[in-house]
């Protein structure tokens, strides 16, 4: 079998597989893979795109070593990432940039001469567009699943959950059905494994034990996949794709025009609390971000003392 580059046919393991000779520079990438799983605690997927991104850089400066990373290969790698061939997005370009930067920052922790951290600047990234719909639209959306069936009162509890949680579909999904209801909170593993505590609505708690009552499964999971007979089967626990279908589906069937997705319910969730005064903060916590940075996309949409001082003073000649 023929040599692939990295990043591009071969994973880091697979090259130490097919690879006799490894070049430096892959040895130090593989530590750092395995320290970002190991140590930091990434999740796989991180690992996925970290090596991805690292791969890439790497096939086109051919560096052998950590001294040949220098700021030079560094500026032509982002110069070709910013072609126009590439088709690649600001905020995607920024992801290699990060990674690079990051990789710099654990070969300068552990005593590798190389180009310091603090000399590779981040891009600047235009500020997120996050798009609301009307809160009329919400509830149209909320109370669309209209029988019930086993399918639908399912339905009706993931949309009420989402809405409620501000859950990542990925944690939604996760969730098994041994939860206390009534006590009207859930303790979520996140991303990075952290810990957090989300809160059920009544209308979700209402939701979910009509949906509990209807299962006479044995399946430990929260929310489950079904068969499309007339008479459903439970197929095991739901996946994101099969939770995406079902948030486009409800969407479309009470007139919401523009992509609907699971994500789009957490931004909602975010939304209405800062809208109804919630602090930053305590906001953060609820969605599960590290930094408060990723949680003040939404405050653009929400600055409820901004809407009153434009009511107050806007205009005023002219009344």
């Amino acid at each position: 079998m023929g040599k692939k580059v990295l990043g591009v046919g071969l994973s880091v393991a697979q090259y130490f597989c097919y690879t006799k000779n490894v070049d430096d520079i892959y040895k130090q990438l593989k530590s750092y893979l395995d320290y970002l799983e190991i140590e930091k605690n990434r999740s796989p997927s991180t690992r996925a795109n970290y090596e991805r991104y690292l791969g890439r850089f790497i096939s086109f400066t051919k560096i052998k070593t950590i001294g040949d990373i220098t700021e030079s290969s560094i500026r032509e790698f982002r110069v070709h990432l910013s072609k126009p061939d590439m088709n690649l997005k600001k905020r995607t370009q920024a992801y290699y940039v990060i990674a690079i930067r990051n990789f710099l920052k654990y070969l300068a922790i552990h005593d590798y001469k190389t180009v310091s951290p603090d000399k590779i600047e981040l891009p600047k990234i235009p500020t997120r567009q996050i798009n609301i719909v009307r809160y009329e639209e919400l509830e149209r959306l909320l109370r669309a699943p209209k029988d019930d069936s086993l399918r639908s009162l399912r339905d009706r509890a993931i949309l009420e959950t989402l809405f409620s949680t501000g859950l990542r579909v990925s944690e939604l999904c996760s969730l098994d059905r041994y939860i206390n209801v009534d006590r009207g909170e859930i303790t979520v593993r996140g991303k990075g494994e952290k810990l957090r505590i989300v809160f059920l609505s009544e209308r979700t708690k209402g939701a979910l034990v009509t949906y509990l009552a209807k299962r006479f499964d044995t399946e430990p999971a929260l929310f489950i996949s079904l068969t499309r007979a007339k008479k459903p089967k439970v197929i095991g626990r739901i996946i994101p794709r099969t939770v995406e279908r079902i948030v486009s589906h409800y969407a479309r069937a009470v007139g919401i025009t523009g992509k609907i997705t699971p994500h789009q319910l957490r931004h909602q969730f975010a939304t209405d609390l800062l809208a109804n005064g919630a602090d930053l903060r305590s906001v953060q916590e609820l969605l599960g971000h590290s930094s408060i940075t990723t949680t003040q996309i939404y405050t653009h949409v929400t600055n409820r003392e901004l809407r009153e001082i434009h009511k107050a003073f806007h205009g005023k000649r002219r009344e």
